[in-house]
């Protein structure tokens, strides 16, 4: 067992040199090209509907997190896996790490070109030496441990013996191999004197020839040290001092090379390509209409209930980017082509010369569950898409828009609605600075009444004029609802459940949304009771959610509360309860809590 940890180490340690070399290779040619990324973005763009939604409902906005553990996890169990096959004439977990090396970095050649491989070829070539010499250090260090033993040796008589455990191991070349080299030849020469002085009455010379050499063994054996205890602990095997402190070295050597490759890469990849001093640096156009003023009761300040306006740092992100793309301003331009009548192409530096408005707008995103958090109201700044898009001349059959992101993401838009008037923006500011770049730096797309997956593309490079029927974005392709209208829903904020309350008055307070119909009603049902109305804040904007709280007179008892919202149209929130795929979740937020 001592032997097997020996060899799990080095396998853990080589494989993550491995990863370490590539991360530093990757920030050369392409960050996103180092092998963990390539595997994650893979793992992202296959996995089941139905565990991605139950990874984003469980975990939100922590998934990406989620997942690079997970990642890690299997990482070290195939990378201890490999260490504990490898051996010195049998290079098992060499070629294990050399198979999933061969994966990834046909993945990656196969996402980003052929450039996208060199990164895992040479972190799985780095990572396959420091195996090799680590197994053989080990197997120097436990010269006794099983399939490291020296071949069986060949007697006179033709029969092959195998050394004794408790024989050193000699290699050739070595202090004791020349030292048992000489002794023996001088045996060999004093043979057949001792063979006169031994040869007995009745007996042949040849027999005395055997007794003389066996006497000369058992001397050599009496004036031969005894060997040290094993250090293994385990009767297998034996280290030596100085064998033992080379492969603690030799660890201690590729653990370091490691981290350092790997932190060095990653921190030199960033900086490479690093936005943030640009970003920081941009000032936004100023609007050309009159900036915008929270109504009067717009936001009611109840405490434990969500602000108006979610701050930037709060606003939820889901996406499918493990690495952020980092697009300058100075690179970045919008083509919009397909079904039109003339192509464009809109670089930053046009946009300085439209006309620029700024809107309050809701975010939610489809897989945001019943009484869910990934959803969140700001303030963009940007271009009107419907004249944009005017610019270059859709065609009359055209009903589609496919935008592309930076990274290779695709949204399809009904056309109709980016045309039918609402606020949909090329929005290049959120609530008063440019666009953080996990939210999209330098430009991206919202808009007011559709579901994130097929409207809110953030790094937006592309629009694509097309058909339903002839193109398919990234989610509609994975089984998701192709069109996204947001549905009405609600959600209760506060009292949380988990807080015993005393009796009396509680506010119960929370956010409902129907984006581009605007809510008209909430009302809240206390255990199997009337639904009471619920008091509305002033509505800002149909485009906005709106906030609501019904002061509970709370008697002592577990009780069970529900929500429901009643949008423009006067459609009222379902009961029927329902999971995120393919269109959305229904159903009544429900809280039960404990008062007194």
């Amino acid at each position: 067992m001592a032997v097997l940890r020996w060899r799990v180490a080095a396998g853990i340690l080589s494989a993550g040199l491995a990863l370490g070399v590539a991360e530093l290779v990757a920030a050369f040619i392409r960050s996103e090209s180092a092998p963990m990324y390539v595997l994650g973005s893979t793992v992202v763009d296959h996995t089941p509907d139905g565990l991605r939604g139950w990874a984003i409902s469980t975990f939100g906005t922590a998934d990406k997190t989620v997942l690079f553990v997970c990642m890690g996890i299997a990482a070290v169990l195939v990378a201890g896996l490999a260490g504990a096959l490898e051996r010195v004439d049998r290079a098992t977990g060499s070629t294990l790490l050399v198979f999933f090396g061969l994966v990834a970095a046909f993945l990656a050649a196969e996402r980003y070109g052929f450039l996208a491989a060199i990164p895992t070829v040479i972190g799985v070539a780095a990572g396959v030496y420091a195996l090799r010499v680590l197994t053989e250090q080990i197997a120097d260090a436990f010269p006794g441990a099983p399939s490291e033993v020296s071949a069986p040796a060949t007697s006179p008589s033709g029969r092959t013996t195998s050394p004794s455990p408790s024989s050193p191991q000699v290699h050739p070349g070595s202090t004791a191999s020349i030292a048992s080299e000489t002794s023996g030849a001088q045996s060999d020469s004093d043979a057949p004197e001792r063979a006169d002085r031994l040869q007995a009455p009745g007996s042949t010379r040849s027999d005395a020839v055997t007794a003389a050499h066996t006497d000369t063994a058992a001397a050599a054996r009496a004036d031969t040290p005894a060997d040290p205890p094993s250090e293994a602990g385990d009767g297998s095997s034996r280290t030596t001092g100085p064998q033992r402190r080379d492969l603690l070295r030799g660890l201690a050597v590729t653990g370091g090379v490691a981290v350092l490759a790997g932190v060095g890469g990653r921190l030199f990849g960033a900086r490479r390509g690093d936005v943030s001093a640009e970003r920081a640096a941009v000032v936004l156009p100023r609007p050309t209409e009159p900036g915008i003023s929270l109504l009067p009761d717009a936001d009611l300040r109840v405490p434990g209930l969500t602000p108006y306006i979610t701050a930037n740092d709060d606003f939820y992100r889901i996406d499918t980017a493990l690495f952020l793309p980092q697009v300058s301003i100075e690179d970045w331009s919008l083509r919009i082509h397909g079904m039109v009548d003339r192509e464009i192409r809109i670089g930053w530096a046009d946009l300085a010369r439209r006309p620029v408005v700024e809107r309050l707008i809701t975010l939610a995103c489809v897989s945001n569950p019943v009484n869910g958090d990934l959803i969140g109201n700001a303030l963009w700044r940007g271009y009107r898409l419907d004249e944009l898009l005017a610019e270059a001349g859709p065609h009359a059959d055209a009903d589609m828009v496919l935008s592309r992101s930076k990274d290779g993401w695709t949204a399809g838009s009904p056309l109709a609605v980016l045309t039918d008037g609402r606020d949909a923006l090329l929005a290049v500011g959120m609530n008063g600075e440019p666009l953080p770049v996990s939210h999209g730096y330098p430009a991206r797309l919202v808009v007011p009444g559709l579901y994130g997956y097929v409207s809110a593309t953030k790094w937006v490079t592309e629009l694509e004029v097309t058909r339903f029927d002839r193109a398919t974005a990234y989610w509609t392709r994975r089984g998701w609802s192709a069109h996204g209208p947001i549905k009405t829903g609600t959600r209760i904020d506060t009292p949380r459940g988990r807080v015993r309350r005393p009796p009396g008055r509680v506010p119960v307070a929370g956010v409902a949304w129907a984006q581009h119909r605007g809510i008209t009603a909430v009302e809240v049902q206390i255990d199997d009771g009337d639904w009471r109305p619920a008091r509305l804040s002033t509505e800002q904007s149909i485009d906005t959610w709106r906030q609501w709280v019904y002061d509970w007179d709370a008697t002592p008892g577990t009780h069970t509360l529900r929500a429901r919202a009643t949008d423009g149209t006067g459609e009222t929130q379902t009961a029927d309860r329902r999971d995120v795929i393919p269109d959305g979740a229904t159903g009544h937020p429900t809280l039960t809590l404990t008062i007194g």
